[in-house]
């Protein structure tokens, strides 16, 4: 018998009984168009001063007309953001907010700005995030068209199970998870993301060259997940670099 394998599968079984404790809130009847879900890499590998970036580009990224244009043009989005690092670093740093008006979207992207970082000393444990967020989204207060994951951070899984135990485990069958990797670290996060990390029809990668990129490619990457599928290329479809391809998870028969 593989006792690695036995051992790892009493890993997910018992990480999936932790991230499940708390009971999920009834979603409300009322539909919109997307809900979003911000995940946010504080792992060991940002440093403060990468960190500052990422906070602030976040924040830039929503303040941007062009992105409040598009959310106003769609009717309003839920959004939430967590920040994850380790296996049980995950924290809510803006729960489910509707953003509408300018106010509003004014608003959330001063409490991602203002938030303090939660985790610094914590590994990078992808698929424990996403098994996070997918619980999140079942806490969402409405039932939205559509629901998306958007993962963004500098390294490879690291600890605990990798991100294609998490889409066994949790159900992501109406959840779209795209990503934005912070190129640069080795072995290279935007290869990793593309072909393990990104799921659902249209899924892609947005790349920032380095932390200080954060602001641009977040902002790119807010104004395809708010335009929704037709910009977010699927497979064949118009320019599509190797990392804006669709997963291999997705591709299997």
């Amino acid at each position: 018998m593989d006792t690695r394998a036995t051992t790892s599968s009493r890993s997910v079984a018992a990480a999936i009984a932790a991230l499940s404790l708390a009971p999920l809130a009834a979603p409300a009847a009322n539909a919109c168009p997307l809900a979003l879900v911000l995940a946010i890499d504080v792992s060991s590998s940002v440093d403060d001063s990468e960190y500052e970036l990422q906070r602030r580009g976040l924040a830039e990224a929503f303040r941007d007309p062009q992105v409040a244009a598009a959310i106003r043009a769609t009717g309003g989005l839920l959004a939430s953001a967590f920040e994850w690092s380790g296996r049980e670093q995950q924290v809510v740093q803006a729960d489910w907010t509707w953003l509408e008006t300018p106010e509003e979207i004014t608003r959330f992207a001063d409490r991602l700005e203002g938030t303090p970082r939660s985790h610094h000393r914590y590994p990078t444990a992808l698929g424990y995030a996403l098994g996070y967020a997918a619980i999140h989204h079942g806490r969402a207060p409405r039932d939205c068209a559509r629901r998306v994951v958007d993962m963004a951070g500098d390294g490879i899984n690291n600890e605990g199970f990798p991100p294609e135990s998490a889409y066994r485990a949790f159900d992501y069958s109406a959840i779209t998870v795209n990503g934005l990797a912070i190129a640069g670290d080795d072995p290279d996060p935007v290869r990793y993301y593309g072909d393990r990390v990104i799921r659902g029809p249209g899924a892609f990668v947005e790349v920032a060259r380095g932390f200080g990129d954060y602001a641009r490619a977040m902002k790119r990457k807010l104004l395809r997940e708010i335009d929704g599928p037709p910009l977010a290329f699927a497979p064949g479809e118009g320019p599509a670099p190797e990392f804006q391809r669709q997963s291999r998870l997705d591709e299997a028969p």
